[in-house]
Parts: structure tokens; sequence; C-alpha cells
């Protein structure tokens, strides 16, 4: 059969001559000429700005977990990009997804806020990604993700002077090492159980959190990790995750950078407030074990890894150097809450950066000091290792570090064996020292044992 005849064949039954037949060919022809015009300019379009970002086939596609032969059909027109990675490869590449489709970036005289690093439609889908995180089942919670502000029912007939406690709290330079080291979610925990840990010091039951994350652009993975790492600590420490604020801030803050911050309110009533007014002579000081570093002493930390790169595998205990120190902080919450209703805490203190004497002393009223008897503290193996490695005094490993001891609690001398036994059940607790009269807060005796 002649070609003429085939095409008669196909579309001789809606075209009567032979005019309306070529018409109809001629109209098919262009439209696939169209297609094919399209997708080529789209992958040139594609293909310009890849090259404009510095970035490889292979390196786009790791970013969007595909394969670099996929980057190439495009490049070339012979594909499209799948609509799931369209708002993905807009951002990589400092576009809109309209600019993508349509093979042509807007005017350059335009200004936008997608081309100052900000795409409306693809954060539209990082907060649909956050909103199954926030989810809680806490009654006082009164609204979700999408309202102005958070409402928080704060009703408690339970208690007859309800006191509200508030702190804000941020990891540190330890959050730098976590996303070099892929910890994202571990540093939330480690922003979480710090900030709820500062406010049951005080005698308060940890409620709601609000957390910041401020970034260069926004990867959705990383920011889903966040906020489910974020979600997680909370409601480990009992407590919900009621909203917060990411921040794309392109002209600020570099690609890859994630600065995390949060806040929290809890509730103590007015008359059990641990604040240590209540220490007097003769009460026992008490140590609760730290399981590492915690959130201090990062900088003196990278200082070293920077000076002996090689300790970064160097094994510990079996465990790697890097895994040793981002270790997430100790949560205390759930070792102290039962004693709580008992009123035997005359003060407590969560040992951050400062040491034992910068935050035991915080504590401590006039005219009374702590005597800590270094020798019973048990520093950890990690402590010893970076002691040893930088060569780092005494004075200021206790300045820098927690040295094993993540909490003080100062009780009557009477109550200190219930307490240790009740606080022994989640971590080791043991006495390393006695309040006494005296003009310095907080007293060193002895020497730290390292062998």
């Amino acid at each position: 059969m002649s070609g003429y005849a085939v095409i008669k064949a196909i579309y001789g039954s809606f075209c009567k001559t032979e005019n309306e037949i070529f018409n109809v060919v001629n109209c098919k022809r262009k439209e696939q000429t169209e297609v094919m015009t399209d997708s080529i300019k789209i992958g040139n379009f594609i293909m310009r700005k890849r090259k404009e970002a510095g970035l490889t086939q292979q390196q786009l596609a790791d970013k969007l977990n595909i394969s670099f032969q996929a980057i190439s059909k495009w490049e070339t027109g012979n594909a499209y990009p799948n609509v799931e990675i369209l708002c993905d490869l807009a951002i990589i590449l400092r576009v809109t997804v309209d600019e993508i489709l349509s093979g042509n970036e807007k005017s350059t005289d335009g200004m936008s806020y997608s081309k100052a690093g900000v795409d409306i439609a693809y954060t539209d889908t990082i907060k649909k990604e956050m909103a199954k995180h926030l989810e809680t089942e806490d009654k006082r919670v009164l609204n979700k993700m999408g309202a102005f502000a958070s409402l928080y029912d704060i009703h408690f007939p339970m208690m007859k002077e309800p006191v509200l406690v508030l702190k804000s709290e941020e990891p540190g330079s330890k959050q730098k090492l976590a996303m070099e080291y892929g910890y994202t979610e571990s540093i939330c925990h480690d922003m979480i159980n710090h900030l709820v840990n500062d406010i049951i010091v005080m005698g308060a039951k940890p409620l709601a959190v609000l957390d910041t994350i401020v970034c260069g652009n926004a990867e959705k993975d990383t920011i889903k990790s966040l906020v489910k790492g974020i979600s997680d600590g909370c409601r480990e420490n009992d407590c919900a995750l009621v909203g917060g604020e990411t921040s794309i801030q392109p002209l600020v803050v570099d690609a890859g950078v994630y600065v995390l911050t949060s806040s929290i309110a809890g509730i103590v009533e007015k008359k059990d407030v641990v604040n240590g007014s209540a220490i007097q002579e003769g009460d026992v000081v008490l140590a609760v074990a730290s399981n590492g570093l915690h959130t201090n002493g990062y900088s003196l930390v990278r200082m070293l890894m920077d000076r002996m790169p090689q300790i970064k595998l160097d094994k510990i205990e079996g465990v790697t150097f890097i895994e040793q120190i981002m270790k997430p902080h100790t949560p205390y919450y759930k070792a102290v809450k039962g004693l709580f209703d008992k009123n035997i805490f005359h003060g407590m203190a969560h040992i951050t950066g400062g040491g034992i004497e910068g935050n035991l002393g915080r504590v401590v009223p006039e005219g009374l000091t702590a005597e800590i008897d270094l020798s019973r503290i048990r520093p950890l193996p990690v402590f010893k290792y970076i002691k040893k490695s930088g060569n780092i005094s005494d004075e200021e490993m206790l300045h820098t570090f927690n040295c094993g001891v993540g909490l003080n609690i100062v009780v009557g001398e009477k109550d200190a064996a219930a307490v240790m036994q009740h606080i022994s059940k989640y971590y080791n607790c043991y006495e390393i020292g006695r309040i006494r009269k005296g003009e310095e807060k907080v007293a060193f005796v002895n020497r730290l044992e390292w062998v």
C-alpha cells in the first residue's frame, strides 16, 4: 500500500478531499514539531541554569535523588522532569516552576521573591510535611498549624497560684557538627532536652514549645527531619511542639546552614518553686551523671579536631570520637518528676557552660558554700580523652565541660539516700559535696581523678 493510501485510510473518514487530508497531516506534523521544540527549549534552559549553579549532572541528580541519566534526558529534550520533583528542581536552580515549564526566565528587569531565593509554592509543600509532626493529643493545644499564633489552655484548677516558667535555648556550635556529620534529628533532641532541663531545675512541668529554624535555602528533607526531631524530643519530655517559624534568608545565611532555637513554657505552683532559697548548712550535694558533652564545650572540641583531624575516628570504649561527642543531651525530667510533689528539692542546677562552679553557684544563697569533693566525681572516658589529647588543665576542663555531672541536686541529709535511690533508677546518682558556711558560692577540695 502506498504512503498516500495509508494516510487516506487513517483520515479519509472525516476528510473528503485530498487537500483536507494534507492539511490535517501538516497540522499533526506542526504539533509534533512544537512538542519537540518545547522539550528541547526546556532541556536547554535546565542545562543552562544547572551550569550557572556550578553543578554537574551527577551533582544535580544526587540532590534530587535520581539518576544522572534522567538529567541527561531532560537536557537533550527526550523527557520532561516529573511533576513530583519540579518544586525541588526549581529551588536548586533558583528559578520558578513556571520558568522551567516555559523554558524561559521572566523578564530580567522584574524582580521576584523566588529569584531572591524564596519560592512560596515550595515552602508551602514543606509546611504540609511539617503538619503531621505537630499533631498532638494534648487537649490544651486549641488550634493547629496555619493559625497566626498558637493557642494553649492554661486553666490549672489544681493550682492556687500557677507560675509560668519561660526559657529560650539553642544547641550552640554543636549544631554545626550535627549538619556536617548527619545528626540532624539528634541535634533537635539536644536542644529540647537542654531546654526542658533548664526549667525542671526550678520545679516546673514542661508544657509547650515553639521552635525557630533559620536557613539559607530550605531543603525539604532536612526541614522535615528537623521538625520531626524537635517534635519527638517534646513528646519524650511530656510536652508539645505547638508551632514555630521557619525563616528562609538566602542573602543572610549561607545555603546548607541551619540555625535552630526554641522556647518553652512550663508551669509550677508558686509555693513549690525551686530556686535555692531552701538550701541550708548541712545539706547534701548530689551529682546526676551525664552521658557526655551534652551541648557545651564544642568550640574547644572543634579546635581540637581542626588541629588533630585524625581523632574523629579514634575509638573510645568501642565508639568513635564523633559518635561520643554527638550523643544527645541527657533528659532529666522523667528522673525527677516523681519527686516534685514531695517538696524535698532545696536546689537544683543544670550543669552547662561554666561547669559545676558556674551553674551550682547560681542557686547557693549568700553566706553559704557548696563544698565539692572533686575526687568523688566520675569523669567519663570522653573527657579523659579530650583532656589528654588537648593537654587541657583541670581548671579549664571544669570550667568548660560538665566532666560527667549533668545535674546537681541539693537536698536535706535525711532525704539524700531516698533521692539517690530514686534517681539511680534512671541515671547514676551519688554524693559529691556538702553545704557549709562560707563566702564562696562553690569551693573545690581535692582533685579530679583521671586514671
